[in-house]
């Protein structure tokens, strides 16, 4: 679905510019859930507004079923670190936006807009307004409003980062289900090596700036995964493996 060759990204002219990401090549197949693990400024996020046709790039090729990625793709579904609710609008409406923002009549997504509400957990919270939810609340209502218009595509810049970490692990079981539901492409930006193993299908470990792809892991997880994965000895396998990349490249240390 995602043919990355040789991407880069630089903000600013040759003398004062700024190298965001270098030579990144990915391909990534309909329905698998790629994490981007990284340290801060390492150009996660830029590759993902790349892929999201809101940056465009200045090297190499970004494919998205085949056609070159010069605007938003059909079907994209993004979600971000901050929730963007509207105040002002209960949470059904929040979640109808999609459907404003595409031209179609809100009556015609109300029904799945309430499916998706009930699969949260938040079907007696419809007619409620964002300032009465929790943060965790909040984020559900977000990634409610993403998956509206059933997209093929979900971009996911560290939504969770801002939780407290049991508000965290919830919605990381509340994703992986609803991945497994839909099986949309997912391509989740992460600083956090355990959500990353927990989520993912793969996960792609960047350098530091400019962003370079260090590896890419397969992650073998039963496909049914509860919190208690995490305490498996595969799992602390797989997070071994990554710290000692990042130790590598000289980012954490004892």
């Amino acid at each position: 679905m995602i043919a990355a060759k040789d991407v880069s990204k630089r903000f600013g002219d040759s003398d004062d510019g700024v190298t965001a990401i270098e030579n990144i090549s990915i391909d990534i197949a309909q329905g698998e859930f790629v994490s981007l693990l990284g340290p801060s400024g390492c150009g996660k996020s830029t590759f993902l507004r790349c892929l999201a046709g809101l940056e465009q790039t200045t090297g190499g090729s970004l494919l998205i079923d085949d056609k070159r990625v010069d605007g938003p793709p059909e079907r994209l579904g993004m979600a971000f670190q901050r929730d963007a609710l509207l105040d002002w609008m209960n949470v059904l409406d929040n979640v109808l936006l999609p459907a404003d923002f595409a031209g179609s009549r809100k009556s015609t997504f109300e029904t799945r807009a309430r499916e998706l509400l009930k699969m949260a957990g938040l079907s007696a919270f419809a007619q409620a307004y964002p300032r009465t939810l929790s943060g965790g609340m909040r984020q559900r209502v977000a990634m409610c409003r993403s998956l509206l218009l059933e997209p093929r595509l979900l971009l996911m810049d560290e939504p969770f980062g801002a939780l407290d970490a049991l508000t965290r692990d919830q919605l990381n079981v509340d994703l992986y289900r609803l991945w497994q539901r839909q099986r949309m492409t997912v391509v989740f930006v992460t600083h956090s090596i355990s959500e990353a193993i927990f989520l993912s299908s793969r996960i792609v470990v960047f350098s530091p700036r400019p962003g370079k792809v260090i590896e890419d892991i397969r992650v073998e997880l039963p496909d049914e995964r509860k919190l208690s994965v995490r305490e498996t000895e595969a799992f602390g396998r797989y997070a071994r493996h990554v710290r000692g990349l990042f130790e590598s490249m000289g980012l954490l240390h004892d």
